[in-house]
């Protein structure tokens, strides 16, 4: 998979484009999923693993796709010319210069400490991947098909036998059994728990086989679907779970020609690129570089920006963007504005508790604190009413919890009734409104009131604990080049509450290794956008996952596990899938685990007037990589006449 990400850490704005192509089906009559799901009959067994089978086993169907669908059916037939959103015919040449906060010290992207290059993991190409317009499907990449039975248990990889590293050499089925076990051994932790009983094999140069120790649709498809393929001749030599000082060997577009540690990074297109001419990869990849800047500050990027420094920028801050996208070269057009409404799946904001930590482990406090978070203040006085505030976990999709809950969500709910929230059975999560003139005066009152409940007395201005005597302080991690304007008016209020909040500012590297031990007491966080639920919710908040960096919170109990399990059995099935996401939302909303911040209701972004583009663009990205450079709009720009 290849992947352009750009990232407010205010906003979440999340870009992506990725390359994909689809080969011809073989001439093979293999009954359809759908086919099997309406036949009564009984099911015939072709399995090519399997040489012979007992009479009283369970009989299997077989079936042999190039593109397959968690959910619903794909977007692109097997045999289209080329994606929606892309010029078939683009030019190639020029270059495209991006910029990102923070620092970088290594190239391992997959490394287990460190501060990796941001697009480091692009380097490498999947089995299949999934398009900017089609988020649910796989179409293949590395691989050209995949075989696999209706008790979702197994399923054999064919190899793209034209598929090639950037050093010429072939990617293999070793290559994939290779990557499999170097994640396995020295890969992070979750990836261990996630595909324990998991065997991955090849059978020969060109085939894989994987098996799962039980029934997992959603398992199996995704783990073949979304697989990165490592070369096994570069990293047997080196530690997995190490920074890398050098760049590795590739697979995909683009490699790494030019950097200086934590300063630059330059990507340079392959020209001998296995995948280039295939038909889905038209009109991708135009750029004969991508040129990465690192900023420590968020507002010098942006002057830079405007100096023409690099060329495309997000912005998450509104008032930038009202205040400070002007000037010569957007009078001139040299410099385009663009806002996209933001109207599918989308990252969100939000402010972490650390629950192992005493004074949150009480939901009244945490209730408490989240009410003295005065969004609408904010929003209006630092944010020109740009935000909306989160209140799902399945943020703008039709899995987010609304109203009471239907009989379909009770009947996961009911058998946890002991052990989540009791507002889990009453009216969707949704925080009380101030009235948006800074004092917050009755959510405040009611903080006052639920923090009391709990067990904390003001004793000279202080919020204490009643039974310990404990003041109540907590500490506020932040990133350095982060623009925190709303942690001083959040600090105020919890002030007036008598607890006092330290804000700590870090830089990148620090902030990610207190970040990785949970050495935190509350710190912002990006969830990102979840078109649907699937087995990823298990990282973000199964109890087997809970030292995994993803769980921000920490939040875990037999409820939520229990209901991301039927999740898993039930991707594709929306019937199920509905009521199911609705019900792990209200446990997770009414829990407390995170304070709402908020979402950009629009995607703000802006760029240097040199580039051409689609008629169309994709529904879950801006598609940059569609992008190409334009020589002629770049000679006419006002700033290189002015040189």
């Amino acid at each position: 998979m290849k992947k352009l990400f750009i990232s407010s850490c205010l906003s979440g704005l999340f870009i992506t484009s990725m390359t994909v192509y689809a080969k011809k089906k073989p001439n093979i009559i293999l009954p359809t999923e759908a086919t099997i799901e309406a036949s009564s009959t009984t099911k015939t067994i072709v399995n090519p693993s399997i040489d012979s089978i007992e009479p009283s086993q369970p009989v299997e169907h077989i079936y042999h796709k190039t593109i397959f669908s968690l959910l619903g059916d794909p977007k692109y037939p097997e045999n289209f010319d080329h994606l929606e959103y892309v010029n078939p015919n683009a030019p190639k040449g020029g270059i495209i210069k991006l910029h990102e906060i923070g620092t970088f010290d290594n190239f391992n992207r997959f490394a287990s400490r460190g501060a990796p290059e941001h697009y480091s993991d692009s380097l490498y190409d999947s089995l299949f991947t999934s398009t900017a317009d089609d988020i649910s499907s796989f179409y293949p990449l590395i691989a050209t098909s995949i075989t696999y039975s209706d008790s979702y248990r197994w399923a054999e990889v064919f190899i793209n036998p034209n598929a090639r590293f950037q050093d010429g050499k072939p990617i293999t089925a070793h290559d994939v059994e290779f990557t499999f076990h170097k994640f396995m051994t020295e890969g992070v932790s979750q990836y261990r728990v996630y595909n324990k009983g998991v065997n991955v094999k090849a059978i020969d140069d060109y085939r894989v086989r994987v098996e799962l120790p039980e029934t997992d649709r959603e398992k199996l498809l995704s783990f073949v679907g979304s697989m990165r393929v490592i070369p096994k001749h570069f990293w047997q030599s080196h530690n997995f779970s190490e920074p890398l000082s050098t760049p590795p060997v590739g697979s995909g577009p683009y490699y790494i020609s030019d950097y200086k540690m934590g300063q630059y990074v330059v990507y340079k297109r392959n020209p001998d690129y296995w995948a280039k001419d295939l038909p889905v990869n038209k009109g991708l990849d135009n750029f004969d570089e991508k040129r990465i800047d690192y900023y420590m500050d968020t507002s010098i990027a942006l002057e830079a920006f405007k100096a023409g420094e690099y060329d495309f920028r997000g912005e998450g801050q509104p008032k930038n963007w009202f205040t400070q996208y002007q000037g010569k070269y957007f009078d001139a057009k040299d410099i385009i504005k663009h806002e996209k409404n933001v109207e599918t799946a989308v990252n969100t904001r939000w402010l972490a508790f650390n629950l192992q930590k005493d004074f949150f482990k009480d939901v009244r406090v945490r209730q408490a604190i989240t009410l003295a978070f005065d969004f609408e203040w904010l929003n209006h006085a630092f944010y020109y009413d740009s935000y909306k505030r989160p209140a799902s976990f399945f943020e703008n999709t039709i899995y987010a919890a609304k109203g009471k809950p239907s009989e379909q969500e009770l009947k996961w709910l009911i058998p946890y009734k002991d052990i989540i929230p009791e507002q889990a059975f009453d009216e969707a999560y949704t925080v009380a409104k101030s009235d948006g003139q800074g004092f917050n005066r009755n959510n405040l009152l009611t903080a006052a009131k639920l923090l009391q409940e709990a067990g904390w007395i003001i004793k000279d201005g202080k919020l204490i604990n009643a039974q310990n005597q404990q003041p109540f302080e907590f500490e506020l991690l932040t990133y350095l080049g982060e623009d925190i304007k709303y942690a001083i008016p959040f600090q105020q209020n919890l002030a007036r509450l008598g607890i006092t909040m330290k804000i700590t500012s870090l830089d990148y590297a620090q902030l990610t290794r207190r970040m990785r031990e949970r050495d935190y007491d509350m710190m912002p966080r990006n969830y990102s956008a979840v078109n649907y639920p699937s087995s990823d919710l298990m990282i973000l908040w199964g109890s087997e996952y809970l030292n995994s960096s993803y769980n921000g919170s920490g939040l875990h109990n037999q409820a939520i596990d229990s209901i991301i399990a039927e999740i898993v059995k039930n991707v594709g099935n929306q019937s199920e899938l509905i009521p199911l996401g609705r019900a792990l939302d209200r446990i997770l909303t009414q829990e407390y685990p995170m304070i709402p911040m908020w979402y950009n209701s629009k995607t703000y972004y802006a760029y240097w007037n040199k580039f051409g583009q689609p008629a169309i663009q994709p529904s879950y990205a801006i598609g940059i990589d569609s992008w190409w450079y334009d020589a002629d709009k770049a000679a006419s720009l006002s700033k290189n006449r002015e040189h």
